[in-house]
Parts: C-alpha cells; structure tokens; sequence
C-alpha cells in the first residue's frame, strides 16, 4: 500500500474510537516504510544483506515494534517536533509513553495487514522465517486508492467543518474495504475458471492482481518447477489471453550436468539471493561460451529490482 494510506487507516480507526493519540498510531502506520530512506542501501550497497530492503527487515511482527518505538522516539522530540510542524503549519505533537507506543505498534501492525494483502507480501515472521506472506488481493500501489488516500489527506489537512473530515475518513475507508472484497471476490472468479483448465502436465495454478480489478495475471506451472504458462484472465468476459509459455532452466550448448553445476553456484551468489527474493518467479537461462556459463535469471512477472540479471560462472 502507500504511504498515505498506511497513515490514514490507523488515524481513522483510532478517531473513530475516540483516541486523543491518533497520530501516534497514524506515525507507527509509516513508520515501517521509512526502510527506504535508512534501511534500503544498506542492502543495496552489501547484497548478502538482502533482507534490508523495502519491505524487508522492518516488514516484521519483531521489527515493526523497534522500528515503530524508534520512529516514535524521533519524533516525539520537541525540535524535530517543532520543526515538522513549523513547515506543515499544523501541531503534530506526540509523547514518548507506553500508551502511544503501544499505538504506535498497533498502526504498525495495520501497516503489515496491508502490506500483507498486496503483491510480494512481507516476511512477517523474520528472523524466526524469511518466508514472505501475501494474500495477492491488491497490487503493491493501487492508483484509485492512492488517489483518495491524497483527497482524504488533504481534507483532514484543511481547516474546514469536522463533519466534512469525517465523511472524507467514512468515504476512504469503505472504498478501501469494498474495493478489497471485490477484489477477493474476482481473484476467486479467475481461480475458479482458471482450475479447469488444470491438467496432469499443468497441476499448480496462482494469481495475481493488477491495476484492473477485473484482470488477473495467472500462472501455471507442472510440479517440477520446470515449465509455466503464463496469461491474463478477464473476470468480466470470462476470458483468457496474452498466453506465454516458458522452460527452465533453458540450456543452450554445454552439457546439462555442467549448466546444473553452474546454476547450483550461482544460487548461492548474494546478488542472485536478492533477485530471487524479490522476484515472483525466477527463471533460468543458462549459456556456455569460452570456458564459462552465463547464468539469467528472469521474473517471468516483473520483480521490483528489474525484469534479469545475468551472473558467470567459469567452468
């Protein structure tokens, strides 16, 4: 989900209930995404460290609540306080207690929900697993919600009547949730449809939304891992298309057993580990020439990190 929206559903939640420290929630709620400013080139920089990423390390029950309290911390400071505020022109002062960090988790807790109902999903159990959880029900940034999340912010933001702040707030969040069961409601519809076409050469099926609640990205695969198709479903035409096939690992001139030698290599390379675990799927092509493989990788989906990467390994 975005930022903003990671802000105003815990800060709506709390209003709602009558909380006087709804921006303590509403701050743990972003707090998590900041990883992108402190966390991220770390991983960039060193990429054995892969889990420091977006939507890595603080994407975590444990880390949300350190990450949370010291973000928190920061900003309960008065002159950091005084200084946001003095830009935004509005008072956003919070206290350092065990009452607003408890909100202050709570609104990092909404944010792994969230989080956990888009695309790639987040590693929720880490260090314990790096195993990432999705639901796969909306995309990692959904424009309509984006784009209401902003209006919504801004009305809140404005110095008008209260009754039009909560209408804005009741507005947001019913299309939030109407728009999170349609879209579990037609990812269920292309399951569906798409089960039956299921065979013994193609048994394991997934899906995936876009941007069109009504489009889902589905992908196919035998029970080796070896061979995919890969379509679009039109929930509304009840229609499949764009239909693509792949094989890996793909192996062009030297032996397989020397290209399965020099893929096993490659898996344990740190910037490959990174691709992988920010990758849908990733693919193998793998090419012998002067003496040495050049392994590819590709997300037959599109990761975050780029469609490929290529490493070599000699032989």
């Amino acid at each position: 989900m975005d930022l903003i929206t990671h802000f105003l559903v815990p800060y709506i939640i709390l209003a709602a209930i009558g909380s006087k420290n709804k921006l303590a929630g509403a701050f743990g709620g972003i707090s998590l995404d900041f990883d992108t400013i402190f966390v991220t080139w770390i991983g960039l920089l060193s990429p054995q460290l892969f889990i420091l990423a977006h939507r890595g390390i603080t994407h975590s029950f444990i880390f949300a609540l350190v990450t949370s309290t010291l973000f928190l911390y920061v900003l309960s400071r008065k002159q950091i306080n005084g200084f946001i505020s003095s830009i935004i022109r509005r008072d956003i002062s919070v206290e350092f207690t065990k009452t607003t960090i408890a909100l202050a988790y709570f609104g990092a807790v909404i944010h792994l929900f969230l989080d956990f109902l888009t695309t790639k999903g987040i590693p929720l159990f880490y260090p314990l697993s790096i195993t990432r959880y999705a639901a796969e029900i909306y995309p990692a940034v959904d424009i309509i919600i984006t784009v209401l999340a902003v209006i919504t912010l801004l009305v809140i933001y404005l110095k008008v009547n209260q009754k039009y702040k909560r209408t804005a707030m009741a507005v947001f969040m019913i299309v939030l949730v109407s728009f999170g069961c349609v879209m579990a409601y037609e990812k269920s519809n292309a399951i569906n449809a798409e089960t039956l076409t299921l065979n013994s050469s193609y048994n394991h099926l997934s899906t995936y939304p876009t941007q069109d609640m009504f489009m889902w990205d589905v992908v196919k695969s035998n029970s080796q891992n070896s061979s995919y198709i890969v379509s679009e479903y039109n929930t509304l035409q009840n229609q499949e298309s764009n239909i693509r096939t792949y094989n890996t690992p793909s192996i062009e001139n030297g032996s397989y057993t020397s290209a399965q030698n020099a893929i096993n290599t490659a898996n344990d390379l740190p910037v490959v580990e990174r691709f992988k675990w920010n990758s849908y799927y990733a693919l193998i092509n793998a090419t012998y020439s002067s003496g040495e493989w050049k392994i590819t990788y590709y997300d037959i989906l599109n990761s975050w990190t780029g469609n490929y990467i290529t490493v070599t390994i000699s032989n």
